[in-house]
This record gives C-alpha cells, structure tokens and sequence, in this order.
C-alpha cells in the first residue's frame, strides 16, 4: 500500500502543472492585440489591379509635380488611404492614428512604428466589441455635421465656379494628357501569340485575291489583238469559203458556177509618239470549182504617212499599187477572150496642211500611172493593150475656214494633165488631155457620232484630139459614217470617176459610184452588215448610159476572239441602153474567217 501512494502524488503534480500551462496558454491567445497584417493592408492575394492603379496614381502626382500644377482634387490624392475596416465590430483598433506623416497611402508603404507588438510602448489595445450606444450616437452626430460642413463647402464652391472654369479646364486637360500618357506608358505589355490569340469578326468582308480581281470590260472583246513587228502592230485576217453564183464572171455571157474564194487582208499601224504611219492591204483569188471558168486574182496595197513639221504644217504622203484584172461589165472589156488584160496601177500623192488661225490651207500632188497587160483570145494567141498606159498629174488646193470644231466648209480647186505613153492610139486618136475642175464641200468633225465630209462641183477633162469631144459633168464625192447608238455605224460613200477608153470614135464616161453601207453588233460575237448600191455611167459622145443595183447582207458569228463562221448574200443587176451589156448575178457565200 505504502509503495503506491507516491507515485499517485506524482501523477497529481504532473496534471496539475499541464493544467496550469494550459490557462496560460489560453489567456495568452485571449489577449487583445493589434494585428500587423490588417495594419498593413496585406491580406492575403494581391489583385494587379490595385498594383496597376497604385502605379497610376504615383504617375500621376509625379506627372503634375513635374509640370507644376496642383489638381483640384489633390487633396483627396493627398490624403492617406482608407484604414482597412472589417465587417465584425473589433477586429482593429478604434485609433485612427495608424500611419506617420510620410505615408502616401500606398499599400507598399512600409509598417509604422506603433505596429509593432515587439515595441516597448504598446498601444492600448482595442475593444473586441462593438461600441456602446452612446458612443455610436456620438459619431454619428460628428459624421453628420461633417457632411453639412461639406455641403457649404460645395454650395460655396460652386458660386465660384464660374471664374475659375478657365483654369480649372486647363488643369484638367493636362492631369488627362498626364494620365492618359501614364495609362500608355504603364499598359501591360501584350505576350507574342495575343494576336493569333484574338477572335475573327464574322461580318468582315473577304480580300479577294490579286488574280480575281475585276478587269475593264473590252469594247470590242472579240477585235484582233494584233501581232507586234516592230514598231507596228500587224492584224492580219484570212477568209476561206465557197461561193454559189448564177454568173460566174458578172457578163452578159455568165453562166452558173461554184467558187473557191480566199481573200487574205491585214492592216498595221505604227506606235511611234509624234508620227504616224499605216499599211493596209488585200488580196482576193477567185477559182472554179465546177461550172463556168473563173480564175483571177486582184489584190492592193497602199501606205500612208503623216509627219508633224513646225510652225503647225503637216506633211502626209501616201503610196500604193494595185492589180485587177479588167471587169468583164466594164467598157473597154474585150470580147472572144479567155482571160481579161490586167490592169496595173501604181499612185501617189504627198500633201501639206497649214492652220493659220480658222483658216486651213491644203495642197496635195498626186500621180498614177495605169498599164495594161496582154489579152489572151480563145485562140490561143494575145492581144497587146499598150495604147491603154498613161499618166495622170494632178494638183489641188483647198481653203478651209474653222466655224467651229465640227464645221469647216471649204473649196478646192483642181488642175491636172492626162499622158498617154502612146501619144497616137492604134485608131489615130491623141488621147491625151487637160483637166480642170472646182468643188465645194463641207467637212464634219462630231467625234464618233458624226464625221466625214462630202463635196460637189464640176470636173471637164478636155482632149487633144479636136474630134473628140471633152469629158464633162458634175462630180458628187462624200465620206460620212455616222454613229446612232452605240455598236451600230451607218456609212455613206460616193465617188465621181472619169474613165477615159480607146475606142475608135468615143471620148469615155463619167461613172457616179454610191453605196450606203450598215453594221450592228448583235452580240458580242455576233455582227451583222448590209450594203446598197447605185452605179451610174454615163458615155459621152454617144447616147448612151449603165445603171447598176446591187444589194447585200451578211452575218459573222465569232467562236473565239479568233475564228469565225461568215456568210452573205448578194444580187447585183446592171441594166443598159446599150446592146450586149444586160446581166443579173445571185451569188451567195459560206466560210471561214481567221484573224490574229
């Protein structure tokens, strides 16, 4: 029994010592004290929006500092920041003093002296409690006359308001400038795949790609682009068909046939900047297929160029050559023959324009030099046309005055000389002769709706030989295209042409050529063209007289900007007082035109 008493005296010391440091402990964790965290404001996560607006803040004092301005609100940025409150009543001291005078409020300012619970001076503590009713009454009267304070001040303030505005608007243009260059200059730097990172406006509108883009329209989107040679562009055009006729060689004596038509045309034009030059030409093969024989060629070429001088002179000169075999309908055609004699001509002319003001002086020198080839008869043998070559000389002089842009009348006139390389024909007869001659006309100038000119005199072309008599008659000459619509052009051409002839006893005819002409663009790739035509010969010395009707229509149907489908359609009748000279011919034609 005396063995176990001591140790239960041990065990009752021992417990009473752990319960006394337990009551030590407790009233020691019970004490009320300060809290340094919730002095300094750190609480736990810091957001970077406080950080970024404590920056801005700072920025902007050191902003106005430096430019030496005082906001009107400096006061209130001046003022320490709010003491942390939280929501249970005691949680801090009711001391408002919880910073020396060096704070600027920030959450970065370092702890105050009295914070720290390790000082000997502690400060008094504060009460755990909510405060006695009395003492709430107390400061609620205090924050009520605090707000009747404040709204004097701001009644005062605004009586005010009205001189000061001025300065106050200033101050506040430069605290924003200040502000808005401390927003830019502390903005948070974007990261590298922000803007791979950002949303696509579903309304926005597509870029279309470079190739896609839409191009101008072409006038003409089926024309001939043309080959580049140089300094001129060449746009050559082949057409290849069959024409069905009713009269093969248009003759009294014409009879049905099946054709083989080429004709072979191209045209070029130079680029140069100042100058000008064009060559155009053709060529037209003609070959029985079945049926009566036809088998000729013609074709022409000819060349024009223009030349700028000074002091507002222009030069244009023009060459050419032609070869066409004699027309079986014309006049000195020969009777029995196999084949026509071909008739060669090579012309040129050169001409010089002077503007003086509205006046407008033109003076052109022309020549043309015909020679005939051998006829071949039925028999086999030939007979010589050199007593057909001569020479024509001519010279012209127009006067022109400016009514306006689009209306010079203007007159002309015109000397000439006819040689004969045969002074005496194998009839006898000089054929040789004097020309002279006068016109009046007008020129028109309406850009592409209107343009042209067209003239009329009198023309006498008197021959040597006294028994012949002169050729004389009025001329008539126009070239007029006009324009009514867009695609669509209307054209009128008229030629007066004297033809002199070696048959035994005549003079020769004036021949009045007319043809109004029409083209309309369907389509794009569809043009359709028609023409008439008046002829009418006049023989002098004899009463005699020709008159030729003809009509004619066409389509082309373009497959590409390069190959077409042609066709058309043509009658042509010549009707006489003569004898022998009546005749009719129907043809019409289908093939193929090619252009580059």
């Amino acid at each position: 029994m005396s063995g176990a008493q001591p140790e239960n005296s041990t065990g009752r010391g021992g417990k009473a010592v752990c319960a006394l440091l337990l009551a030590t402990s407790m009233f020691a964790l019970l004490r009320p004290t300060a809290l340094h965290a919730q002095e300094t404001e750190l609480r736990g996560e810091v957001s970077e929006s406080a950080i970024l607006s404590d920056q801005q803040r700072k920025a902007r004092q050191l902003a106005l500092a430096a430019q030496g301005q005082q906001p009107a609100n400096a006061a209130q940025d001046n003022a320490p920041a709010r003491t942390y409150l939280p929501a249970s009543a005691g949680a801090v001291p009711d001391d408002a003093d919880t910073g020396d005078a060096t704070a600027t409020g920030s959450l970065f300012d370092p702890a105050s002296a009295t914070d720290d619970t390790a000082a000997d001076t502690a400060a008094p503590p504060k009460p755990r409690r909510r405060s006695s009713t009395a003492g709430q009454n107390a400061a609620d009267q205090a924050k009520d006359k605090a707000a009747d304070k404040s709204k004097k001040k701001k009644k005062s303030t605004a009586d005010t308001s009205d001189i000061t505005a001025s300065t106050t608007a200033s101050t506040t243009d430069a605290a924003d400038g200040a502000e808005t260059d401390a927003d830019t200059a502390n903005r948070r730097a974007l990261t590298i795949d922000s803007a791979d990172r950002q949303k696509l406006d579903p309304g926005a509108e597509r870029t279309d790609a470079i190739e896609g883009q839409k191009k101008k329209p072409e006038d003409d989107p089926f024309a001939a682009t043309g080959v580049k040679w140089g300094s001129f562009v060449i746009r050559p055009t082949i057409e290849q068909g069959l024409t069905a006729t009713s009269n093969g060689d248009s003759s009294s004596a014409g009879t049905s046939a099946l054709l083989s038509e080429t004709a072979l045309r191209f045209s070029a034009a130079s680029d140069w900047r100042e100058n000008s030059a064009t060559i155009d030409g053709y060529g037209l093969f003609r070959e029985t297929v079945s049926g009566y024989p036809v088998h000729d060629e013609q074709g022409r070429i000819e060349g024009q160029l223009n030349v700028d001088l000074d002091n507002e002179l222009r030069a244009i000169a023009k060459l050419g050559y032609e070869a066409v075999p004699e027309s079986a309908s014309s006049p000195d055609a020969i009777a029995g023959v196999s084949k026509q004699p071909l008739r060669q001509t090579i012309d040129g002319s050169l001409a010089v324009e002077k503007h003086l003001g509205k006046m407008q002086y033109t003076l052109t020198g022309a020549v043309s030099h015909d020679f005939y080839g051998d006829a071949k008869l039925s028999d086999g043998t030939s007979l010589s046309q050199k007593d057909q070559d001569s020479t024509l000389y001519t010279a012209t002089l127009r006067t022109g005055y400016e009514i306006s842009p689009a209306l010079t009348p203007f007159t002309e006139i015109e000397v000439g000389r006819r040689t004969y390389d045969q002074r005496i024909d194998n009839e006898g007869f000089e054929r040789s002769s004097t020309r002279l001659g006068a016109r009046a006309g007008l020129t028109l100038d309406m850009g592409e709706k209107l343009s042209g000119e067209f003239s009329a005199g009198w023309l006498r072309e008197a021959i040597d030989d006294k028994n012949l008599d002169a050729i004389s008659g009025a001329t008539v000459n126009a070239d007029l295209k006009w324009s009514p619509e867009r695609g669509t052009t209307i054209g009128l051409t008229g030629r007066t042409t004297v033809e002199p002839t070696t048959t035994s006893g005549e003079s020769g005819d004036i021949l009045y050529s007319g043809r109004l002409t029409g083209e309309r663009q369907i389509r794009a790739n569809l043009t359709a063209n028609a023409a008439l035509g008046l002829d009418w010969r006049d023989y002098i010395g004899i009463d005699g007289h020709d008159r030729v009707l003809s009509a004619e229509a066409g389509l082309t149907w373009w497959l590409n900007r390069y190959t077409g489908l042609t066709t058309r359609v043509r009658t042509e009748k010549l009707t006489s007082n003569l004898p022998g000279r009546d005749y009719t011919a129907n043809s019409i034609f289908l093939g193929v035109k090619v252009q580059r």
